[in-house]
């Protein structure tokens, strides 16, 4: 099976991958196609404006309230799941994470692992760290088996191959699996499935995502539509989850709104076919269920988002996958074109935690800033305004103490300079008098070159005469009648 390209390959260059897939056509069509689709889906999910705003209020007051007692809460988790039977792990990068994982396969001797989807293990790039050791990782979420038999990286956080058509899947499926060519979506389903079901009887180890961990019960909440994270978290004797440390809630109770903020959110489902509660490994009056059940928490810079008090807001994101349904940025270039595990909007102000920001340099610049993100968004992350923030961060003297990690690579003195003059201009008078008048009076020495401005467009070329000299003529004018 070809290998997943690395992150680290593919977080090159933003502007030349986003250039590349503006002319790629059928990626376009493909997107523009599957986000009008969920984007009505969303829409006729929330019939009730009031009662989808009050919802949105009050996931925002969960997840608020959830992070203001992080600490306290993962420590009660943690307990807890101790109690029930589940070995906890803490992991502060994701190197230490996939040791941990491997760890724990290593144990059992394990050399096949099934995964359902989780895109905390794309974080640690879990299946690419295994297959070094000789142990075989097979995706079983459809979509996520798809891109790793085409050697992909997902392209959306819910739906990872929603950048191919069925076209596309059947030509893959041609090629790798020796399948016949076909455009019947169900079949190219049913063939994946036979595929995979194999799999899980033959796997050692299944590993998981979570989207909601619940501190007082310690009870980790799975949500699925193929039932492959069932059988991902049953079938094998061994389960290990994977999550970050923000997933944390308080109680049962909690999970309520935030599951229908999620599924409504995401595919305009009221609910999705499988909701798994998980507590611990099976008893020994049970007849299915793991042996052992594992959970590694994982910070991956995560608390330097938790340490500013407008940039934690980042840590609310339940993963619905909204606002890259809505972003006009993202249906026009695709997930890819991020190089990185999270893209579109929320992609842009997670990733520099992760990764640092002097590595995603471009992100929080590809943005209309056009606000569809955040009115869309079912625990009201400001998206925009924390774009806002990290452009300021881009662009803070290095020299100064960094709040977001790898902040200030994009200062430049020069431009610095040309800002402080421009600040200086228009607060002195006369001076904007002056340079009003030798604008106009020198308007042909306008240069056509004006940097990024004039890839696209024309040079602009100041009037012969400035609003203020328009104005004072049309009063003497007046003033003669």
């Amino acid at each position: 099976m070809s290998q997943r390209i690395p992150v680290t390959e593919l977080a090159a260059d933003f502007r030349s991958r986003a250039t590349t897939a503006l002319a790629d056509d059928q990626l376009r069509t493909n997107f523009r196609t599957a986000m009008d689709s969920l984007i009505k889906k969303r829409a006729d999910a929330f019939p009730d404006e009031q009662e989808r705003e009050g919802l949105r209020e009050l996931g925002n007051r969960i997840k608020a309230r959830a992070l203001s007692r992080l600490p306290d809460l993962l420590e009660q988790l943690e307990a807890k799941l101790t109690e029930n039977g589940v070995t906890v792990h803490w992991a502060e990068t994701v190197e230490q994470a996939n040791r941990i994982v491997h760890g724990i396969i290593e144990a059992r001797n394990g050399r096949q692992v099934v995964k359902g989807k989780s895109m905390v293990s794309e974080e640690m790039e879990m299946n690419d760290y295994l297959a070094r050791r000789d142990i075989e990782c097979l995706e079983s979420d459809m979509g996520e088996y798809i891109v790793q038999l085409d050697g992909e990286k997902p392209s959306h956080i819910i739906m990872p191959a929603i950048h191919k058509n069925a076209r596309q899947v059947s030509r893959l499926f041609s090629e790798k699996l020796d399948e016949p060519a076909t455009d019947d979506v169900n079949e190219l389903i049913q063939t994946g499935r036979r595929t995979l079901r194999r799999k899980f009887m033959e796997a050692d180890v299944g590993v998981s995502g979570v989207n909601f961990a619940i501190a007082e019960t310690g009870t980790l909440l799975l949500v699925e539509n193929e039932g492959n994270g069932r059988m991902s978290t049953t079938v094998p004797p061994v389960h290990i989850a994977v999550t970050g440390i923000e997933k944390v809630v308080q109680n049962l109770r909690d999970v309520v709104p935030l599951l229908s903020l999620l599924t409504r959110s995401a595919l305009g489902q009221p609910i999705t076919t499988y909701v798994n509660l998980i507590s611990g490994p099976r008893k020994p009056e049970e007849l299915d269920g793991p042996e052992e059940v594992h959970l590694v928490l994982l910070d991956n810079g995560r608390s330097g988002a938790f340490a500013d008090a407008q940039m934690r807001q980042t840590l609310n994101c339940i993963r619905c996958g909204a606002c890259m349904n809505h972003c006009p940025v993202y249906t026009r270039v695709g997930g890819h074109t991020y190089g990185e595990v999270y893209p579109g909007p929320i992609g842009k102000i997670i990733t520099p935690h992760m990764a640092g920001l002097n590595q995603v340099p471009d992100h929080p610049g590809a943005s209309s800033l056009c606000g569809a993100c955040g009115e869309v968004c079912p625990v009201k992350i400001p998206i925009p305004q924390l774009l806002q923030r990290l452009r300021q961060e881009n662009v803070r003297n290095p020299a100064e103490p960094q709040v977001v990690k790898g902040g200030g690579s994009k200062y430049s003195r020069t431009e610095r300079m040309i800002w402080q003059g421009w600040q200086l201009l228009n607060t002195r008078p006369a001076l904007y008098g002056l340079f009003l008048r030798a604008a106009t009076r020198l308007r042909r020495l306008t240069p056509k070159n004006a940097g990024p401005w004039t890839r696209n467009h024309s040079a602009p070329v100041p009037a012969r005469r400035s609003l203020h000299e328009l104005a004072d003529a049309h009063l003497r004018q007046r003033g003669d009648q």
